[in-house]
């Protein structure tokens, strides 16, 4: 089966899937997804966390990042 046949997931089950891979770094999580992409919100306390998320996003959506909005403080 071709994962190009599959649905793509929702923005619940992805704000929780990158939650899981950036270990809980990012809070106030927010995924929004697009026709052409994602856009990511949140705040964390570290750059990597902001990197992390975003890779995350894109690899289980396969859906590029239109904005990572996750502000770093």
């Amino acid at each position: 089966m071709s994962t190009e046949a599959m649905t793509e997931p929702s923005a619940e089950h992805l704000e929780a899937l990158v939650q899981q891979r950036s270990h809980g770094r990012v809070r106030n999580l927010r995924v929004f997804v697009q026709d052409q992409g994602l856009i990511l919100q949140g705040q964390t306390s570290a750059y990597y966390a902001k990197q992390l998320a975003q890779h995350a996003a894109m690899e289980f959506s396969g859906l590029p990042i239109l904005t990572n909005d996750i502000k770093v403080r």
